[in-house]
């Protein structure tokens, strides 16, 4: 009887440079109608800590957007929204690749929340985490509530 099983062999290196280039995904645009596109990879997190890029000041915050996601912006807390906009802010810099956070602040562009939200929800859960986004925007239901 013959072996029906798929060799399996390792990703070549070309392979996984291409990969971590990262991948064009669709956020939300600046205009309702008018999705806008950006190649985004999946940094890590411990690394983004490790090398300061989220202060240890802001690392209790960033570890209960990380467990909880957007489920943690409920709570009460006078500087939930500060932190967590230096949060999301600071991943969606580690995840911009085309075009760069610097790119659009040197043009006078600031990312929306719910263009941050959408990086984030990448970050942590691929292209996936934006489909169930994109659904909620075109019923122009906002996606989180921040009161």
């Amino acid at each position: 009887m013959a072996d029906n099983k798929k060799k399996i062999t390792p990703t070549s290196i070309s392979n996984i440079v291409e990969m971590a280039k990262g991948e064009v995904v669709e956020i939300p645009g600046f205009k309702s109608d008018e999705p806008v596109y950006f190649r985004l990879t999946r940094p890590s997190i411990l690394l983004l800590a490790k090398t300061g890029r989220i202060p240890n000041a802001l690392m209790s915050r960033a570890s209960e957007l990380f467990s909880k996601g957007s489920r943690s912006f409920g709570e009460d807390d006078g500087n939930m929204l500060a932190e967590s906009y230096d949060v999301l802010h600071s991943l969606a810099e580690a995840a911009m690749v085309e075009p760069t956070m610097a790119d659009l602040e040197d043009a006078g562009v600031t990312l929306t929340d719910d263009q941050l939200i959408a990086i984030f929800n990448y970050t942590q859960n691929g292209i996936n985490a934006l489909t169930s986004f994109r659904e909620e925007q075109g019923s122009s239901q906002p996606s989180l509530s921040l009161a």
